[in-house]
């Protein structure tokens, strides 16, 4: 009898373990887009960032997850640092580790956790204090003037070993804690990585891996990937002659841009080795995050000057991708130039995730416009712990959003959703979305002391039907399809989804549209659908 109850407890160790293994959060491809896959369906992030710090104490950070859960959020991101999980060499502790979980899932909240290793925003503030006071051990990075910053180097092997072997125990205690409730989604591998205030690392390693070849696995994937490689990347590539091998000055010439390509590999292969030794021993979904500034784009030539080098910036995406395969998605912090940095990371290969935005109410527009029009997984503003006005702003978007979650995730992909934002530089846009063109404007005028951003969503959900959701706008049809010219409407409700099912509220079909026409959102987030008709 006891030799039998041993053996059931081991079937049931090994079914917890498969159970584990197979269900845990993964990527998906489906269609044009990719989905985060969470206890078998997909799942979309409604979350935010904590700020760096707010995750070191457990007391201060519980009353901040209890915020987050009242405010509607669905998952915080939180940084776990190496040199509180590691503060002597070998020697590990997970206690906050374990707290944080322990209060994410009192609150029914998920968790993205951030590892804060070998750098955050570029620098090393994180690691231990045996690295930090190991110079000989693990070296800086070095300016032409040979001082050495405050910056691990990305072509120390000690370095790597060092974070890697921290990481792969986190990740290992992760499972183990982890594994079976998987409050845990996704993991971040390091933080706004890249060199500055110069272009690349001067150190004497650094010299000697410029003058190497270039490794086939970078000259493979842009022979391989030639056509849709970054046009600046393969710009870069043609006016050396395309070579297929060579050193990095042999291929790419020389100043800052060549710089920033140069350590671009080498951040994306230190990454990827962190990433791989974790995934060993758990493999979550990871990413890496950038910080795209404005002087990305005003000043292109200031490479580690104005903005760090060698980050998954837009025009580098292609490095990291064949520098970093052990990192799932490389997000962008986005702050600047929203209309279009959603759309550089929304690739054919890589899914758009934004775990670092904005926090005032302009970008609550943003959130919307990046799932809607770019199917992004998740999006989190930062350290919105410390503005509750937006943070009540965001949980109104936010309780919204998460209702019609299902319908989102179940037209990711196929072409029939959109989203946008106005603003009173923009108080107009037209938008295709399905079989019809929609046009957008305020639903009120806007006024100097009281300004307001008109948001929406729209999603067809038959050959002539659509849910819009959103406040302050007025929307307009015109068919894309053969058939009669002008749209008129059959019938226009306002409601509620609830479970994923539409619970009907009132019947607008009078005042409260635009002439027969058109659909009016007024006031505060409503949710309203509407059946059209063709006529001439």
């Amino acid at each position: 009898m006891k030799r039998i109850g041993s053996t059931i407890l081991i079937l049931s160790i090994f079914s917890l373990h498969c159970l584990s293994q197979s269900a845990i959060p993964f990527l998906k491809r489906r269609d044009t887009t990719t989905q985060l896959i969470v206890d078998g369906k997909p799942f979309l992030i409604l979350g935010g960032e904590l700020h760096n710090s707010s995750s070191s104490n457990l007391n201060y950070v519980k009353p901040l997850l209890a915020q987050f859960a009242a405010e509607h959020l669905n998952t915080a991101l939180a940084s776990v640092c190496w040199d509180m999980v590691e503060p002597r060499e070998g020697k590990f502790d997970f206690s906050l580790v374990d707290g944080l979980i322990k209060a994410a899932r009192a609150n029914h909240l998920r968790l993205v956790l951030l590892w804060f290793g070998s750098w955050k925003n570029g620098v090393s503030t994180y690691v231990p204090e045996w690295v930090k006071t190991n110079q000989q051990r693990f070296p800086r990075v070095q300016r032409k003037n040979g001082q050495s910053l405050d910056m691990l180097s990305t072509f120390s092997q000690a370095n790597v070993d060092a974070d890697a072997k921290a990481f792969a125990a986190f990740m290992a205690h992760l499972r183990l804690v982890d594994g079976v409730a998987r409050t845990v989604l996704m993991i971040q591998v390091e933080n706004e990585v890249g060199n500055s205030p110069e272009s690349r690392d001067h150190s004497a390693m650094a010299d000697n891996a410029l003058k190497m070849q270039v490794p086939t696995d970078l000259t493979d994937l842009l022979v391989k990937y030639k056509a849709e490689l970054v046009p600046w990347l393969r710009e870069k590539w043609e006016a050396g002659g395309s070579k297929t091998s060579g050193t990095w000055e042999d291929i790419f010439g020389t100043g800052d841009d060549p710089d920033e390509l140069f350590m671009s590999w080498s951040y994306a292969r230190y990454c990827g080795q962190v990433a791989k030794a974790g995934k060993a021993k758990y493999a979550l979904p990871m990413y890496v995050n950038t910080a795209v500034s404005t002087w990305q784009k005003a000043a292109p030539n200031k490479v580690g000057v104005y903005y760090p080098s060698g980050g998954a910036m837009p025009r580098t995406l292609d490095i990291w991708r064949a520098g970093a395969p052990a990192i799932d998605i490389l997000a962008p912090d986005i702050y600047n130039f929203f209309d279009e940095r959603p759309a550089e990371y929304h690739t054919a290969w890589n899914a758009l995730f934004i775990p670092e935005m904005g926090r005032d109410e302009s970008y609550i527009g943003r959130i919307f416009y990046s799932i809607g029009q770019y199917d992004a997984i998740g999006v989190a503003p930062f350290g919105i712990e410390s503005v509750p006005k937006f943070a009540e702003a965001l949980g109104k978007s936010y309780e919204l959003l998460a209702s019609i979650a299902p319908i989102i995730l179940a037209n990711q992909g196929n072409g029939t959703m959109g989203g946008i934002w106005l603003d009173k530089d923009h108080p107009k846009k037209k938008l295709r979305v399905g079989s019809y063109t929609l046009n957008l404007g305020t639903s009120r005028s806007y006024s100097s002391t009281t300004p307001e951003y008109p948001v929406g969503i729209f999603i067809q959900t038959g050959p002539d039907e659509y849910l819009v959701a959103g406040r302050g706008i007025t929307v307009g049809f015109t068919p894309e399809t053969p058939g009669d010219p002008i749209v008129g409407l059959v019938s226009v409700e306002e409601g509620k989804m609830v479970n994923g099912h539409w619970i009907a509220g009132r019947r607008l079909n009078g005042d409260e549209i635009l002439s027969g026409h058109g659909l009016r959102l007024d006031g505060d987030y409503t949710i309203q659908k509407v059946k059209l008709y063709r006529y001439h």
